[in-house]
């Protein structure tokens, strides 16, 4: 009787989906509460009567309605199977997933922030190959210079006379056809590269404004209640393992909101404030004193590099080592000073581990951001006035180097720091016990290898393709070494702003100083006289200046002149943008605190 009961209900569920039209069935299959297996027997059903329905009624449809109907068929199939097959190359989602559960946000916060700096190098790659490289190859020479293999550490030899370095560019209009549509190899570089930062700035700013509404104004972020216990469990869920894993992400989470809620207040006094102060200055000063002697370091270092450069490039493997001692001891002080500051930090004493993560994350910004200011007078004050013939191809392979070098660095970074800390605190030593996940270094790590692909860009059109590998290889390794060396954090801490705070040190100093630096390559320094899409000109940025005046004498183009002399090159416009932005900016935050009152002001209610 059960069963004739449950297969009439069936039957009648049928039925009644048969007669809705394809919008509303779609959504009511999605809001029945079973699996996504049943989900499909009832949808392959409900089309099957719907069928025997049409024949039923004997209304043949045309050939045409037929030929219309099956390729839409076709290609709902095809989308879902290839959606399907995206979601199943999303090879990151179950690791996050478990990453949540086992280690808690915090750590999580690391690798969502590395997925999306992976995505954002995809797209990088994308625009500059499309645009930059592949008009190019109609115009490439043969290379005549041999490959040894060494040119894959070095980024010299026969790496130089490739796409990968701007001097290989020429700064000819490629035509293939006579008379027919022409390609402008200096307006395309130019302004791929300009118009790529402008997305990156508009990305980065919607990027900031996403994280901060979600965890600033969320009204999760300002009370944990039953409802995080009662009301979170998705029923969907019958297979074990997702199960226990949603039991640990759970589990994870109301620790994390307990360990909120419960924070405790510390009161200090006076002799004991007076002692913590001093203990902060103290370590403030040595923190900037080795900041300041690891910039000399590189500075008088970088000089001599320079006239390793002006030997001239031997293929003997004296000369192509002596390329690498530049990158191999700006990457060892960018690895080692970092395990300085962490040491530092725990001399503190810190009231929560937030506190010591962005004091050690500010700590690790000057001395990155310091090490690349450096760098960056280096090459444009010094290699861009030297003798050379391409001093843009010198510059792009000092940072393909730095490039390789910093990610050799990180993955024995996870060997040195994490897996032999393992062995020693296991065997060696085992009150050390097993080594915490540092999440203030290894964000910092990231942040410095995407500054050094923005700068890389226009002298390496191809360096995002070569970060996109890295960064891919390092979410992996990282990942194994988390599991297999780490241990979760001693204590448990809810991180809703973390994110937030990465895509914001990203933003400043990280993309805001590339951007300066940009700006002065392409407005002040002279490209070379012999190499490159600009050779001859008096800047980069002379090449659009002599487009406009091309412009002029065609009336069809008037409106492009027009917008170059009134908006892009108008002080006063910018002025007015800016003054908007700010005014905007300025209302949205009053509106942010009005809704934050508002909702504090709710939940006083809500516990009355």
């Amino acid at each position: 009787i059960l069963f004739l009961h449950g297969f009439r209900a069936e039957e009648d569920l049928i039925g009644s989906l048969a007669c809705m039209s394809t919008k509303e069935r779609i959504k009511a299959i999605q809001k029945m509460p079973k699996t996504m297996k049943k989900k499909r027997e009832i949808r392959n059903k409900v089309l099957k009567e719907m069928s025997k329905k049409s024949k039923r009624r004997g209304a043949q449809p045309s050939c045409c309605t037929q030929c219309l109907q099956g390729a839409a068929v076709s290609f709902r199939r095809f989308g879902n199977t290839l959606s399907e097959y995206f979601h199943q190359l999303r090879v990151w989602h179950k690791t996050l997933k478990i990453i949540g559960a086992e280690f808690g946000t915090s750590v999580l916060s690391y690798f969502v922030f590395l997925k999306w700096l992976l995505n954002f190098n995809i797209f990088s790659f994308l625009i500059n190959f499309s645009f930059i490289t592949i008009p190019q190859f109609l115009a490439a020479e043969p290379n005549n210079l041999s490959f040894t293999g060494l040119e894959l550490f070095t980024g010299a030899g026969y790496f130089q006379q490739t796409v990968l370095y701007y001097g290989f560019y020429t700064n000819a209009t490629i035509s293939k056809i006579e008379n027919g549509l022409s390609y402008n190899i200096q307006l395309a570089y130019i302004f791929t590269v300009g118009i790529y930062f402008v997305i990156c700035f508009l990305i980065l700013l919607f990027s900031m404004a996403k994280f901060f509404s979600r965890n600033f104004i969320n009204l999760q972020s300002f009370s944990v209640n039953a409802s995080k216990l009662l009301c979170t469990w998705d029923f969907n869920i019958t297979n074990e393992k997702a199960v226990k894993l949603k039991q640990k992400n759970l589990h994870t989470q109301i620790k994390e909101d307990l360990t909120e809620v419960n924070k405790e207040v510390l009161h200090f006094s006076v002799m004991e404030r007076v002692l913590r102060i001093a203990v902060h200055l103290i370590v403030w000063v040595a923190s900037l004193g080795t900041a300041v002697a690891a910039c000399t370091g590189v500075y008088f270092l970088s000089i001599n590099n320079l006239e390793l450069f002006m030997k001239g490039y031997r293929n003997d493997l004296e000369s192509q080592a002596a390329m690498l001692v530049l990158p191999v001891i700006v990457s060892l002080l960018n690895t080692l000073i970092p395990f300085f500051f962490s040491w530092l930090g725990h001399l503190e004493k810190f009231q929560t581990p937030g506190q010591h993560i962005y004091v050690t994350i500010t700590r690790n910004i000057i001395l990155k951001m310091s090490i690349l200011g450096i760098l960056c007078y280096y090459w444009l004050n010094i290699v861009a006035t030297s003798e050379s013939q391409c001093w843009e191809t010198l510059v792009g392979q000092d940072i393909y180097r730095l490039v390789l070098v910093d990610f050799i660095f990180c993955l024995f970074g996870s060997f040195f720091g994490e897996f032999l800390r393992r062995i020693i605190g296991t065997t060696v030593c085992m009150r050390l016990g097993l080594p915490e996940f540092d999440i203030g270094r290894n964000v910092l790590d990231l942040i410095y290898a995407q500054t050094l692909t923005w700068i890389g860009i226009l002298f390496s059109p191809l360096l995002p393709g070569i970060q996109t590998i890295a960064f891919f290889i390092v979410f992996f390794v990282k990942k194994v070494s988390l599991m297999r060396n780490c241990q979760p954090p001693r204590k448990v801490w809810r991180t809703a702003q973390m994110m937030t705070s990465f895509i914001l040190l990203l933003f400043c100093p990280s993309f805001l100083g590339v951007l300066s630096v940009i700006g002065v390559t392409v407005w002040r320094v002279k490209p070379s006289e012999e190499c490159g899409p600009f050779r001859g000109l008096s800047s980069m940025y002379a090449a659009v200046a002599e487009w406009i005046q091309i412009l002029e004498s065609y009336t069809a183009s008037k409106w492009v002149v027009w917008i170059y002399h009134n908006l892009i090159t108008s002080e006063l416009f910018f002025f007015i943008l800016s003054t908007f932005v700010l005014i905007v900016t300025y209302l949205y935050w009053k509106i942010i605190e009005g809704r934050k009152t508002m909702i504090k002001l709710l939940h006083k209610q809500i516990t009355n």
